[in-house]
């Protein structure tokens, strides 16, 4: 078995998958950009390490624990393709993130085997306003070809005709990290959890991906004493469930967010969210741009309109474009059928 095929079975043997929220499986990411570089231009590869997601800091970890580990699952990906297949490597990061932790990536690519890596490795910094929907696959290769900032319809997917065109493939950094791990036999199976809000020891953890939310609190010194709820997956888009609800894994993004039940204010809370998606829309389809606004004003009114309310988060559901205007609704769900019902 050659070296390149041995890689694609070690990441499918470990059952490797995205860590940037979507979860899927690597390897079938991997051998689709292969398949379609056979008979086109040289592709890219993407390192999407921007983490827009509120609560979400283990790239940051990352990036500032295991620089050198990333920038090699990036270089096996390159071998996997073949060197001749690429034509550039984006490493996308925000601009706090550039400021942090792009010195150290450079000192990595400075060194062998990956000086040519390097040469054809770019850094691309996200800009402040969108700083949510650049991360989304698309909208990330509409940034980098200089057009607007907005998610492209699929099929195709990048994989086939990404960036400029052609075959690209895009990674969060947790993912090549993995692949690094997988082809020395070393991923044991764990993933990073991001820990925040009412927490007594809240920060990124390296566990076993199988926990449920209430294994993740309770080994990491970090279940509440007192009445609490968590949102899982994501400060933005992630579901909330009750303190009885923690049987649940924690998937997406791999963060947990505690509230405190009784001090937390619904009303200020869901206004939090609806101001962060109303800032963070593209304005590419009227739903999330406008449902938002509407959703924002139902909550200003003295006598809450629970029935309107549904109706516009339903639509949002049903009919966003992307997955920006559909996840909005997953939160603000989630808090009526778990915690104020």
């Amino acid at each position: 078995m050659s070296k390149t095929a041995n890689i694609l079975k070690k990441i499918s043997e470990a059952g490797l998958v995205g860590r940037g929220g979507a979860s899927y499986p690597t390897a079938a990411k991997w051998a689709a950009v292969k398949a379609a570089l056979k008979n086109k231009k040289p592709g890219y590869i993407i390192v999407n390490g921007a983490e827009g997601e509120p609560g979400v800091k283990k790239d940051a970890y990352i990036f500032h624990h295991h620089a050198a580990a990333v920038i090699n699952g990036v270089y096996l990906a390159e071998q996997f393709f073949g060197a001749d297949k690429i034509k550039k490597i984006y490493i996308f990061l925000n601009r706090e993130y550039y400021q942090l932790y792009s010195f150290s990536l450079k000192t990595v690519l400075a060194d062998r085997p990956y000086e040519a890596l390097g040469e054809k490795t770019e850094f691309f910094i996200k800009p402040d306003r969108l700083t949510y929907i650049s991360g989304e696959e698309t909208a990330l290769l509409n940034l980098i070809e200089g057009k607007k900032v907005e998610p492209r319809r699929k099929p195709p997917y990048p994989t086939e005709q990404g960036l400029y065109g052609r075959p690209t493939l895009i990674n969060n950094p947790e993912t090549f990290y993995n692949v690094s791990l997988a082809a020395q036999n070393r991923y044991e199976g764990k993933r990073f959890y991001t820990i925040s809000g009412l927490a007594r020891r809240p920060g990124v953890y390296d566990l076993p991906a199988n926990l449920t939310v209430e294994e993740i609190l309770r080994q990491t010194g970090n279940y509440p004493a007192k009445a609490f709820f968590v949102q899982v997956g994501g400060g933005a888009s992630g579901e909330i469930f009750n303190d009885e609800q923690l049987s649940v894994p924690a998937e997406g993004a791999g963060s947990i967010m505690i509230y405190d039940k009784k001090r937390t204010d619904w009303r200020k809370l869901f206004k939090h969210w609806l101001s962060f998606y109303q800032e963070q829309s593209c304005g590419q389809c009227a739903i999330c741009r406008e449902g938002s606004y509407r959703l924002r004003e139902l909550m200003n009114q003295k006598q809450f309109n629970h029935k309107l309310f549904d109706e516009v988060v339903q639509s949002l559901e049903d009919t966003s474009f992307c997955g920006l205007g559909s996840s909005m609704a997953a939160p603000l769900k989630s808090y009526f059928a778990n915690v104020k019902n």
